[in-house]
């Protein structure tokens, strides 16, 4: 079910009393089970070794919503991030958390079900608001399903509200367990894109463009309404024709009508990723080009760079189709606007153009 196969998994020491523990255990019957005392005393491998073959089952202590920070400068969705775990099978050189996390292994929060009751109050005080949620932050939405379940609490709980949205971010092409609720309604799937090279040089063990593609086409033929976020975007020699590949895939596969929203964002690090790149994924590509201290601190492409691959990209997905819900992620008011020709001045305004997007499809 995932890659790299599990080896372990570890229950931490009070994980047991709920119920969705035994459920997973049993979906991946036959792997060994350590019982694990106390999480402080957890053997820390540093960033240089993720440990994605064990699997650490674990009850979360704070809350599970949040809403995205964002950068001071840059223009915020308003996104709402639920934390349902950490870490990832798939092995993505540029991926953040190798130096965002210092806890190696793929965690489960396994109290999920049990804090719904919080999430639900945080919802009902605001009836009149729209709540975009997403589980992709520090996991993959659906590379661990298969394990973990998400979907079997989430789907059927977001459903039955009318002021909030689920969007299930994801790389995998394992939506077949997706098929078997009788909800569509307020769920967005949606899929990381980038060019068929990147996704094979850089996104390791991720299914590649075509298969993400074909699974989004699955899911819209099952009732699904998807999304698409090509972040990051990356500037290597040739990346026109690169991501042009991927559009002529886009075009064959994909109703451009059922299509929520599109994000697009430049690639970006933290500083201290760049020593883990180059040790962890010495043959990576994304190291090479011209960056700049952002005004959060991030590692960004010179703005001229990032205003002409916005453009690009905008240009080639207006042709395809001109209503795409399309926006910018952590970008400011005149990269849209140079590049998009277009701006929502700032996050309330880009929050009120999704928002609408949301309304479009869900009322």
């Amino acid at each position: 079910m995932t890659n790299p196969p599990l080896k372990r998994v570890l229950v931490e020491e009070g994980a047991d009393r709920f119920p969705s523990v035994s459920r997973i255990l049993k979906r991946i019957e036959g792997i060994p089970v350590e019982r694990v005392s106390d999480r402080k005393k957890e053997k820390m491998s540093g960033p240089l070794n993720m440990d994605k073959t064990s699997l650490r089952l674990i009850s979360f202590p704070g809350e599970f919503l949040k809403p995205c920070p964002g950068t001071k400068g840059y223009i915020c969705c308003g996104y709402q991030i639920l934390n349902v775990g950490t870490n990832c099978p798939f092995d993505c050189s540029y991926c953040i958390l190798q130096a965002y996390f210092n806890q190696p292994s793929l965690r489960i929060f396994v109290n999920l079900e049990e804090k719904l009751h919080q999430i639900a109050e945080v919802l009902d005080r605001h009836p009149d608001r729209i709540f975009r949620i997403g589980t992709g932050e520090f996991t993959d939405s659906l590379a661990l399903d298969p394990i973990a379940g998400w979907s079997h609490v989430l789907i059927p709980f977001i459903s039955e509200r009318n002021n909030a949205i689920l969007e299930l971010k994801t790389k995998t092409n394992q939506v077949e367990g997706l098929f078997s609720f009788p909800q569509r309604n307020r769920i967005v799937i949606s899929w990381s894109l980038n060019s068929p090279s990147i996704a094979s040089r850089e996104e390791h063990g991720a299914p590649g463009i075509r298969k993400r593609l074909e699974a989004a086409k699955m899911c819209q033929q099952e009732g699904y309404n998807i999304g698409f976020h090509f972040d990051p975007l990356v500037h290597i020699p040739g990346w026109e024709e690169e991501y042009k590949r991927t559009f002529e895939m886009m075009d064959k596969l994909i109703d451009p009508n059922g299509i929520v929203w599109l994000s697009m964002g430049g690639l970006r690090y933290m500083p201290a990723l760049k020593a883990i790149v180059r040790k962890r994924h010495p043959k990576s590509r994304i190291l090479v080009g011209e960056f700049v201290p952002g005004l959060d601190g991030k590692m960004r492409y010179f703005k001229p760079i990032r205003i002409q691959m916005y453009g690009f990209m905008a240009e080639m997905l207006r042709k395809w189709h001109e209503d795409l819900g399309l926006y910018l992620c952590m970008e400011s008011h005149d990269v849209w606007e140079k590049s998009l020709g277009w701006s929502p001045k700032n996050s309330e305004g880009l929050s009120h153009f999704l928002d609408r997007r949301a309304v479009k499809f869900f009322g």
